[in-house]
């Protein structure tokens, strides 16, 4: 479903603030994985996101997405094949919109734009019995401001809104670290069940060891922009964290910095 072939990005090059943050990066996902992502701060994670998502354009190497070249498309083109989640929950929303009315939105990404707007009698039975999977209750509050809900519901919907159009991959970029405990499990809880039920090829970024091995069926781990290890079905569900930290010493990261930066999970 995606080829990341031979990635390169580097940020400022020619400056005294230069930084490669993808070096050679290489990744298939295939149809269906839900790969989960760690790796320390400066690893090039978010940068891999972002490359992939088209927010920038990538220095070497190419990008494939079901088969078809998204390498030279910019993110408004790439927005109908790619769903994403944010770390913040006030990105991904129109706070001052409702609930019926950001869910439109998502329902027209990657459209044509004209005059006519509104939501639809149709629409609104489709976005009820979407909302009511959620179990939150929000069903009943499709014409209240987006901006009033909680931080924790903000996320259960700009995550119904990423998958509303069924995306050809899913990318999740911390999507619960600015969230308490409790309700970064219940939203996890609920990522889970959309990529099962659609079969959703996703990416997720986590700093959290804990989440990592619990959710998706593939881990890999980042450092100094590329990939160096992967990890996936019974190898994956065996993993401790204590396995992990072990091995990200073993692959020669400096394991004083990442240990603390990686959060190994209550």
């Amino acid at each position: 479903m995606l080829f990341l072939q031979n990635i390169s990005k580097t940020f400022n090059p020619g400056t005294i603030n230069e930084k490669k943050a993808l070096d050679g990066l290489n990744l298939h996902l295939r149809p269906g994985d839900f790969v989960t992502v760690i790796g320390g701060n400066g690893a090039g994670k978010s940068t891999m996101l972002n490359a992939t998502a088209g927010v920038w354009p990538v220095d070497e190497g190419r990008i494939i997405l079901d088969g078809e070249d998204i390498t030279a498309l910019p993110e408004h083109k790439r927005a109908h094949l790619i769903g994403r989640v944010f770390q913040d929950p006030m990105m991904g929303t129109a706070p001052n919109m409702q609930l019926e009315e950001n869910l439109a939105l998502a329902a027209r990404r990657g459209q044509k734009r004209g005059l006519k707007w509104g939501v639809t009698n149709a629409e609104r039975e489709e976005y009820h019995e979407r909302l009511k999977i959620l179990g939150l209750g929000l069903e009943d509050r499709m014409t209240s401001k987006v901006g009033l809900l909680s931080g924790g519901q903000r996320q259960a919907v700009t995550l119904l809104m990423a998958v509303l159009r069924k995306p050809k991959l899913l990318l999740l970029d911390e999507h619960t670290a600015a969230l308490d405990p409790g309700t970064a499990a219940k939203v996890l809880e609920l990522s889970d069940k959309i990529v099962q039920e659609n079969n959703l090829t996703t990416l997720m970024i986590t700093h959290n060891m804990k989440d990592a091995i619990r959710h998706g069926n593939r881990l890999i781990m980042m450092n100094e922009g590329h990939i160096i290890l992967d990890i996936e079905g019974e190898d994956k569900k065996k993993l401790t964290k204590q396995q992990l930290i072990d091995m990200f010493a073993q692959k020669g990261a400096s394991i004083d910095s990442d240990e603390a930066l990686l959060t190994k999970g209550g």
